[in-house]
């Protein structure tokens, strides 16, 4: 397992210590690697106590690297974990533009709104002139990307050794044999096929999906290789000092990344994909790109409300208004029964952390978490449904029937016994 895959293995584990330890030495040997960055960056949020400002360094230079590639996914996740770390880092106001970016490149990022939520609670609470709520970041940070520290020569190097070598041979030897064995022996380091001539191709069986991508000289430690769910992407640099990229993104369908697999030869990289359905037959490598949700769903017409406000008058939990047709739901009896559940042991150092995977609150608070866990679960219509009817109400609704949201706006809709103030009362 190469340095990078033990540092995945070790965030799994756990020990995120170890984790920047092998990512440190995989960006090393390949610093234009952004998911090296990002992952790191996460294993330094983790840490206990968390180092928030390497995070923060970290998602900077993965965002400057996404920007060179000019990839959208990679930009998107990498400006995510910018904001994170500006969130960790009381920055709210840079949190928030990092977000937005982030919605312009990918609004359907699942985590995107709860984050979008907890940094517009935080900048509610500052007074003005708070430093908290400035923004000062750029798009693109200018930052500088270490460089790889390899025992052989750069592919412009060589290139150079080459010629120079090419240029004494012939002065000495009066011939151009000596220097063409030269050439190509510090050829033999990089890659050898012209850029116009690199190929791929795939195959599959009941089980698996094969790609073969053809150029010979793959330098295996400077490759960076991304196998997804939905995707697989390529990266190696090429004796030009350009990179040479393969995306195939969307897949056709989706794959088990656990049990996929590659290997770089001495003519070729062999991408192994094993297939979530097997048995099921692709039509192409890639599938078609996911139609635009914007027409209103006709799913899902129940409308959850829940209240933040003053009680006044008896001890009993409030009932919340509903548009189902079955009746108002007792929503406290479902997160009581829901906080009654086992909870997973939390590893060492993650505790406190604040994460980007994880919107789960700090405090543990069973309410908010059940919410939080309906809202990840729900389709892109419904989370709209909710972000819009939560906000425009003052908390008060919390609707997942995007038809009826769409319509207008929200209104402040305390339960029966209670009612609504404005802050000051």
């Amino acid at each position: 397992m190469d340095q990078a895959g033990r540092g995945a293995s070790a965030i799994d584990g756990g020990n995120f210590k170890l984790a920047v330890t092998c990512y440190t030495e995989a960006i090393a040997q390949n610093p234009q690697a952004v998911s090296y960055y990002i992952q790191r960056s996460k294993a330094y949020t983790r840490l206990s106590p968390p180092d928030h400002q390497a995070a923060f360094h970290d998602a900077e230079l993965a965002v400057s690297l996404a920007t060179k590639r000019a990839k959208r996914e990679l930009i998107a996740d990498s400006q995510l974990r910018r904001a994170v770390t500006l969130f960790n880092l009381e920055r709210y106001g840079d949190a928030k533009q990092c977000l937005w970016w982030v919605k312009k490149l990918n609004e359907k990022e699942k985590t995107l709104a709860i984050w979008e939520m907890k940094a517009e609670t935080k900048l509610k609470g500052l007074e003005d002139g708070d430093e908290r709520g400035k923004v000062t970041v750029e798009e693109t940070p200018n930052v500088e990307v270490p460089k790889a520290v390899v025992g052989k020569k750069s592919a412009k190097e060589a290139e150079k050794t080459a010629e120079a070598s090419a240029s004494t041979s012939t002065t000495t030897n009066g011939t151009k044999e000596a220097a063409k064995e030269s050439t190509a022996a510090v050829q033999s380091e990089g890659v050898q096929t012209h850029p116009s001539k690199i190929r791929h191709e795939w195959f599959q069986t009941n089980d698996t999906v094969v790609v073969s991508l053809f150029c010979k000289g793959i330098p295996k430690d400077k490759t960076t290789v991304e196998i997804k769910q939905d995707s697989l992407d390529v990266s190696f640099p090429l004796p030009t000092g350009s990179d040479f990229n393969l995306s195939l993104d969307p897949l056709f369908a989706a794959i088990d990344v656990s049990a996929s697999s590659y290997k770089i030869m001495s003519a070729k990289a062999e991408f192994t994909l094993k297939k979530s359905t097997p048995g099921q037959q692709w039509a192409n490598i890639e599938g078609a790109h996911p139609a635009s949700t914007e027409e209103t769903s006709a799913d899902g017409d129940d409308t959850v409300k829940r209240a933040v406000l003053s009680d006044k008058s008896s001890n009993a939990g409030p009932v919340y208004p509903t548009s189902s047709k079955s009746g108002p739901k007792n929503w406290d009896k479902v997160v009581n029964d829901l906080s009654k559940k086992p909870k997973k042991d939390v590893k060492e150092g993650e505790e406190g952390a604040s994460e980007d995977a994880g919107i789960e609150d700090e405090e543990g608070d069973p309410t908010t978490n059940f919410f939080k866990m309906l809202y990840k679960g729900a389709d892109p219509d419904t989370q709209k449904a909710m972000m819009k009817s939560y906000q425009e109400s003052n908390g008060t609704a919390l609707s997942t029937n995007w038809a009826d949201v769409s319509k207008g706006r929200v209104e402040t809709s305390p339960p029966d016994g209670m009612e609504a103030k404005k802050w000051g009362q």
